[in-house]
């Protein structure tokens, strides 16, 4: 029964999923119909300017969206089953301002560069990133515990911001980073989908690979280790496929927070501790979550735009708060 739950829970994501990308292929400062979706995607090319804007514009922005949103909600899903504190994702884990940092340092030394260099800056920033937070939390003599690696994050994401904005201003760059600090996918392309794929599918594999893994390590590590596991080995992989997910997200998107906070948790919700099944829900209902967001962005205000890093932090931040209170009596 458990394993047919997270069947039905797959294909039912899955299709609302599909709904999601088709109808966020559809709203904007001009409605597009569904036929007419219909006919950009599957049709001959007859030079309409609304095929143009299905195929070049929001169709790719559908496919990115959903690429990052299941980034971010599996890499979180990783950090909270490899640490074994709730309160773990890449915006509260350093990983988001670190990337950011990295690209600002970038786009003011080599500016005009095209999104590979980008891509691998996000990676190196958020590896930075972590190993901050982790190093600033270890100097608690009472350990890791959720509470204060969520403080030891929170800390070190400010220092981190404080560079990029000291650089934006510096540099005088806030224009071409003002995309990344606000975080969405309104300047997606194919070819930004492209340059991201092979990241999130080897991040995908990994976190696939590492699924299992993470359910015998939530029993602890003595216990993992009477099991015949591998801990290095385990938590190397994780590390790679969180680096690979959120790192190449940030780097495409921007700072998009908290998708990797809440989805595991509802994941856990909808289908129990087993990693096999949190990770792939996790990353459907990520997708899920950016894609409605960007739709809903532009519905709030046209023909502007509201940035999806904004409508994930109304969902996310008292979400914070309230599982931060759980916890807290434990630290």
């Amino acid at each position: 029964m458990p394993r047919r739950r997270g069947r039905v829970w797959a294909i039912v994501l899955a299709l609302l999923l599909l709904a999601a990308c088709v109808w966020s292929v559809t709203v904007g400062a001009v409605r597009t119909p569904p036929a007419t979706v219909w006919e950009a995607v599957f049709g001959t090319d007859n030079g309409s300017t609304a095929h143009e804007v299905v195929r070049s514009l929001r169709l790719p922005r559908a496919v990115v969206g959903a690429m990052v949103g299941a980034a971010l909600a599996m890499a979180g899903a990783l950090m909270q089953g490899l640490t074994r504190n709730p309160l773990a994702s890449p915006s509260l884990m350093g990983l988001n301002a670190g990337a950011s940092l990295a690209l600002v340092v970038l786009m003011a030394v080599y500016p005009g560069l095209g999104h590979t260099p980008l891509i691998v800056a996000g990676f190196v920033g958020a590896s930075v990133g972590a190993l901050l937070v982790f190093g600033v939390g270890a100097l608690s003599p009472a350990g890791l515990t959720p509470v204060r690696l969520a403080l030891a994050g929170a800390a070190v994401s400010g220092l981190l911001g404080a560079f990029t904005t000291g650089l934006v201003l510096l540099y005088g760059i806030a224009q071409g980073l003002l995309f990344y600090s606000v975080g969405g996918v309104q300047n997606a392309s194919w070819r930004q989908a492209l340059l991201f794929a092979p990241w999130w599918l080897a991040g995908t594999v990994l976190a696939t690979v590492i699924a299992p893994r993470l359910t015998v390590l939530a029993l602890g590590d003595d216990v993992a280790v009477g099991l015949g596991q591998r801990l290095r080995a385990t938590r190397a992989i994780g590390t790679l496929a969180v680096l690979a997910l959120a790192g190449g997200a940030v780097a495409v998107a921007g700072n998009v927070a908290f998708v990797g906070l809440v989805a595991p948790h509802l994941a856990r919700y909808f289908v129990g501790v087993d990693y096999r099944k949190v990770v792939p829900i996790a990353g459907l209902l990520g997708a899920l979550l950016v894609v409605v967001a960007d739709g809903v962005g532009r519905l709030i205000r046209p023909p502007f735009e509201t940035p999806v890093g904004l409508l994930t932090a109304v969902i996310g931040v008292p979400f914070l708060l309230y599982y931060a209170r759980r916890v807290g009596h434990s630290a």
